[in-house]
């Protein structure tokens, strides 16, 4: 891997990444416009790539070349320089943005060129549990009940104290029965299951399973930031009809029905970056006041194992 990739100055600059895209997208909290929100995180994302000494290729994006006017699948950002994969949500959670929801995220994750999956936008089911816990103690090919009751021995829990995270869908009626039948806790969430996937590496969301379907690029990330800070996660695509198929194998997905794990989705160096949009359990959103802008964004890689979280102040006119 290359020299200049390890260097820590990266790290920080994907940070201001996120940053203008999350500062750029506050204007537009609770107003309704979704699109709009997404335009101007799109927008200011793209620019700040733009002046970073990289040669960015986008794997996971906004969408085809066709669908997206900027930061689509195969663009190119930078300036120049080493070769990385960049997996990206401009603006995670733009309905939650819009109505001034909880958990809206900017999210992105660097690797070197071919570490990371070019998955199709499709469904992808997912599981993950944080670090610290026996390999295998998931099973994608498990029921609901079955992981419930492995995570909560290998936690020397009861099944009713075990909190699990599923993003609130219609699709997740049965799932939600079962769990409910069982007895433990559910955390709902409207969007934003990259942080539901991340809130089971922390102690303090009291939450230790994800579980369900949502978007793959979605997937991609979330597998990224653990690949960072440890846990287990397995997921499979999903698709709904030929179009969603043929979508798949163009990008080079060939087992339709294959079961993914961690690094299957993200391995080598990762470097994974978010800024909150909205306040959350993850991070604090952008708050103006006067003058001054507030973010606050978190950092991790792969290579160190490490996480920095920043406090930024901007002062604007």
């Amino acid at each position: 891997m290359s020299e200049k990739f390890l260097k820590r100055e990266l790290v920080l600059e994907l940070a201001r990444v996120t940053e203008a895209a999350a500062i750029a997208s506050e204007k537009l909290i609770g107003r309704g416009d979704e699109k709009a929100a997404d335009a101007a995180a799109v927008q200011a994302m793209r620019e700040a790539f733009n002046k970073l000494e990289i040669d960015g290729t986008i794997v996971i994006g906004e969408g085809e070349r066709d669908e997206a006017p900027m930061l689509y699948i195969g663009e190119k950002v930078g300036k120049g320089g080493v070769k990385v994969d960049i997996a990206l949500d401009p603006l995670e959670g733009t309905t939650i943005c819009a109505k001034n929801m909880p958990n809206s995220l900017t999210v992105l994750a660097v690797a070197e060129h071919g570490k990371l999956l070019n998955a199709p936008d499709v469904y992808m089911d997912k599981i993950a549990v944080g670090g610290g816990l026996p390999d295998g103690v998931i099973d994608l090919d498990k029921t609901p009940t079955e992981n419930v009751m492995s995570v909560a021995a290998a936690k020397g829990k009861k099944p009713e104290d075990i909190m699990v995270c599923v993003l609130d869908r219609p699709r997740h009626a049965k799932l939600i029965a079962e769990l409910r039948n069982l007895g433990c806790g559910i955390m709902l969430i409207g969007d934003g299951d990259v942080a539901g996937v991340i809130a089971t590496t922390d102690p303090m969301t009291g939450v230790d399973i994800y579980m369900g379907s949502g978007g793959a690029p979605e997937g991609v990330l979330a597998a990224a930031a653990l690949r960072c800070i440890g846990g287990q996660f397995q997921a499979r695509l999903l698709f709904r009809n030929d179009d969603e198929r043929a979508r798949a194998a163009k990008w080079g997905v060939k087992d339709l029905n294959r079961k993914y794990y961690l690094e299957d989705l993200a391995s080598g160096d990762v470097i994974f970056a978010a800024t909150g949009v909205t306040d959350g359990n993850l991070l604090r959103g952008v708050h103006r006041v006067g003058k001054k802008v507030t973010t606050e964004s978190i950092v991790m890689r792969a290579s160190s194992r490490t996480v920095r979280r920043i406090s930024t102040e901007y002062y604007v006119d």
